[in-house]
């Protein structure tokens, strides 16, 4: 609000100007009657939206953040999608803490709830977003839920999948469907996701009798371009794979593209399985064998649970594990002869 706008809310309201702004920006130090006074002089002013008149009565900001690692990826917008759909309807607005892996911001958009700017969080991460005192228990944290990667840190809620059994899932698609030479590239191997999904990878292939070749795998980092730099050192082995399990759907279409400058055809020449279903895996040529995540379930399972603590209500789950699903689609065929 300008000089001139608190200036006349003083006059309407019976208070200094610098009441007004105490009242602003740091209510509780302010009678309930003043701020009354002040918030109704507001309201009559039409200078802010009732919204802001609530935050003042409940101290509330009526707002959440959601600290993600990549905006642009596909997988996480399908979650941010649900999870504002799900807080409008609670009356709560969304902020975006695009962190692109960095530390600090990630701390930054942390220090949020604490600063009173946001109510609670959203975590798409393997740690903390704050430094915690040893002893500390949950209830002394703010408002968190976590999502995708698993916190090392009892009690704090979290929706998660089961990335082994998904993995494991996925790569005895193609063994059923005769392959034996089955090559995988990994996500971010610092995120425990990636090495669940490695670990089901080994455990298919040990259940069925094949040998693990650490040659048939390649490291990526969930985005489009390392799959295919993966992807083509695959197909430079002395004995390139007949199927390649990827670690995320992103990655299978940097695969498919590699696949596609080497002229060979998916899936009569290499199989191909992606992980997460997101938007455009059916729209692909051929459409993408995936694990499909429930995204929009995911997104919503975060928000209940983050407005159960918001709301002090019990809470009976605080680790939800949602199932997944194989979708077999067209870039999955038998190993060629």
């Amino acid at each position: 609000m300008s000089k001139t706008g608190i200036k006349l809310v003083a006059e309407l309201s019976g208070v200094s100007p610098a009441t007004v702004s105490r009242t602003l920006s740091n209510p509780d130090i302010v009678s309930a009657t003043t701020r009354e006074r002040v918030l109704q002089a507001i309201e009559q002013c039409g200078y802010t939206p009732n919204r802001f008149g609530a935050s003042l009565r409940t101290q509330k900001s009526g707002s959440i953040v959601v600290i993600i690692p990549d905006i642009t990826n596909s997988f996480n917008a399908g979650i941010i999608r649900s999870i504002e759909d799900a807080a409008a309807k609670a009356g709560y607005s969304v902020l975006l803490g695009d962190t692109q892996r960095d530390a600090d911001k990630v701390k930054h958009y942390a220090a949020m709830v604490r600063s009173g700017q946001v109510d609670g969080i959203i975590l798409f991460s393997q740690h903390l977003p704050f430094d915690v005192e040893p002893g500390t228990t949950v209830e002394q944290l703010p408002p968190i839920v976590n999502s995708c990667e698993p916190l090392n840190v009892d009690d704090v809620c979290q929706v998660m999948i089961n990335n082994v059994d998904a993995a494991k899932t996925a790569v005895n698609h193609l063994i059923e469907l005769g392959h034996r030479r089955i090559g995988a590239i990994t996500g971010n191997m610092d995120a425990p996701s990636s090495n669940d999904r490695l670990t089901g990878y080994k455990l298919a292939l040990e259940q069925a009798g094949i040998a693990f070749d650490p040659d048939l795998i390649t490291n990526g980092n969930y985005l489009i371009g390392s799959g295919k730099i993966a992807a083509t050192k695959l197909l430079e082995l002395p004995e390139p794979p007949t199927a390649i399990f990827c670690f995320s759907d992103n990655i299978a279409y940097g695969a498919m593209s590699a696949l596609h400058d080497h002229n060979i055809k998916v899936p009569e020449q290499m199989s191909l399985v992606g992980f997460d279903d997101t938007e455009y895996s059916a729209y692909m040529n051929p459409p993408l064998t995936t694990i499909h995540q429930p995204l929009v379930e995911i997104g919503q399972n975060c928000m209940d649970l983050l407005l159960a603590q918001l709301e002090h209500k019990p809470i009976a789950r605080r680790y939800i594990e949602l199932p997944v699903q194989l979708l077999v689609r067209g870039s999955t065929g038998p190993r060629p002869s």
